[in-house]
């Protein structure tokens, strides 16, 4: 981080008015437990230096208040924490609906005839384009069914290497030939579980490509933290070591 960086972060710092109160409110979910003091004061400076440069714009009659703002900021600086808001570089904009989001997507079948496809979504990342999101999908995560705003997120900091391949830029000293290792052996089990009939550790949305499983595992590393290195531990190892984080350790069962 460069010194003019450093020097704008801290004056945004000192102008910050956040009330505990707030604070409070919007970490009031299962995905903060255990988080200290040290680390509460260093995520609610990031979630001051996000708001600041981010630009997070309601749609379709959302009512996208102050709080509800800070509740996504949150969420969205919990897998940096450890990292640099650097790693959210690419894109300015998240944009917030109040429930799922219908796009229309057209695709060509293998005669070549063109068909519509609409599916709900809650969540969608753009590459070099904005994150979108639905707040009904944000709000489940209170009740600890998962953060699909850490899985929206997850897909732009794999993006950060210009490619969405569930390989994002690992730090120095990581072996890719570990993560891949590990990941692509997870994948397998993953799709081998669901082939089987059983009911999988982590979200069976992983199951779709190895993209989707990285933003899958990252969540469950935030989410179910415990669940996910029961599952799958030399993932929850590879994570650990991405994100310089360990929510099982913080977070015991």
């Amino acid at each position: 981080m460069g010194l003019l960086t450093s020097l704008r972060r801290r004056s945004i710092l000192r102008r910050a008015r956040l009330s505990p109160r707030a604070w409070e409110a919007a970490t009031d979910f299962p995905l903060f437990a255990g988080l200290s003091d040290l680390e509460h004061v260093r995520l609610r400076e990031w979630v001051v230096l996000f708001l600041h440069e981010k630009q997070l714009s309601p749609a379709a009659d959302m009512d996208l208040s102050d709080a509800r703002r800070l509740v996504i900021a949150a969420q969205a600086c919990l897998p940096i924490l450890a990292l640099d808001l650097g790693y959210y570089g690419d894109f300015v904009e998240v944009i917030v609906y109040p429930g799922d989001f219908i796009p229309r997507r057209e695709y060509r079948d293998e005669a070549g005839v063109v068909h519509e496809l609409e599916t709900p979504l809650a969540g969608e990342s753009w590459t070099r384009g904005p994150l979108i999101l639905s707040w009904d999908a944000v709000e489940r995560s209170r009740a600890g069914e998962g953060s699909v705003v850490i899985h929206e997120f997850a897909h732009k900091l794999d993006l950060r290497n210009g490619r969405i391949d569930g390989v994002p830029p690992l730090h120095p000293g990581m072996a890719i030939a570990q993560w891949a290792d590990a990941f692509s052996h997870a994948y397998e089990q993953l799709n081998a579980a669901i082939s089987r009939g059983e009911t999988p550790a982590i979200d069976p949305y992983g199951a779709q490509n190895p993209a989707e499983f990285f933003a899958v595992a990252s969540d469950a590393f935030f989410s179910r933290p415990q669940a996910l290195r029961a599952a799958f531990p030399a993932v929850y190892g590879q994570l650990s070591l991405f994100y310089r984080q360990d929510p099982a350790r913080r977070r015991p069962a």
